[in-house]
């Protein structure tokens, strides 16, 4: 077991704690962004994980936007917030993980509650407002983890909040990679694994590579957030494809997208 990784992460979370508890309430939202992106990324070089941000079309970020990514670990809030601190939709029983359910709620977490509509319709008035207040929200749209390789349909519900803010859809498409450029299976949160056994695996992993693939922006003018999903699950598939170079050069271009949603 790896008791020192377990040790180092352990103090890291401790720390994050102490931050947030004693000196967030008296920053502003900036100095917390800085900091939530500096304690990002020394967490994930605990957990032995290099990271990259992949863009052969050298596409600025939109925003403001929704942003979307497929999901595959509890690493994955972590690694996006190393590029950018994000407001993040997560299902509710996140919430109850110790220490790193505290943590993300107080650093901005939305929770939502499966299958409970009101929830969801309450969720998406806060999404909008907090577009509309110039805060980056990313949510998974799979609703749940999937093993690398393998993405789930997207759920269309908080889409509707890009169309009600008139912002587009920023998808990204994430994956881990090991030494050869193949896919770490280590990084795989699925089935009954336990918060910690994934930790674990992580840490014996002997190292892994995050690669976060910005996609072309979806439109939302005249779209609907059935029509939104399916584009952005095409598109975060097709860069995952194992026919797809690492950069993504096949991803349909952003033209196309716009008269397929319409």
């Amino acid at each position: 077991m790896p008791v020192w990784g377990l040790a180092r992460l352990a103090w890291h979370l401790v720390v994050g704690l102490l931050k947030v508890a004693l000196l967030f309430p008296f920053l502003g939202a900036a100095g917390r962004e800085r900091r939530i992106q500096r304690w990002s990324r020394q967490l994930v070089a605990i957990c032995g994980v290099s990271f990259s941000i992949n863009d052969s079309a050298q596409r600025e970020p939109v925003s403001p936007a929704l942003i979307v990514c497929n999901h595959i670990s509890w690493l994955d809030i972590f690694v996006m917030n190393t590029i950018h601190p994000c407001r993040f939709v997560a299902k509710s029983d996140i919430r109850s993980w110790p220490l790193i359910g505290w943590l993300c709620e107080n650093t901005g977490t939305i929770f939502i509650a499966r299958g409970k509509q009101r929830d969801v319709r309450r969720i998406y008035a806060g999404l909008v407002k907090s577009i509309h207040d110039g805060e980056r929200v990313a949510f998974f749209p799979e609703g749940t983890t999937a093993p690398q390789g393998t993405v789930l349909p997207f759920h269309a519900n908080l889409f509707e909040a890009a169309i009600e803010a008139e912002v587009p859809v920023q998808p990204y498409a994430l994956r881990y990679l090991d030494a050869d450029g193949g896919l770490h299976d280590s990084a795989d949160f699925i089935g009954e694994m336990t918060f910690v056994e994934s930790v674990i695996a992580i840490l014996k992993s002997g190292g892994m590579h995050a690669e976060l693939i910005r996609l072309p922006a979806i439109p939302t003018d005249g779209a609907h957030r059935r029509e939104l999903a399916a584009a952005a699950r095409e598109l975060v598939s097709n860069a995952l494809s194992p026919a797809s170079d690492a950069a993504g050069s096949r991803l349909a271009p952003t033209d196309g997208l716009t008269s397929a949603v319409r």
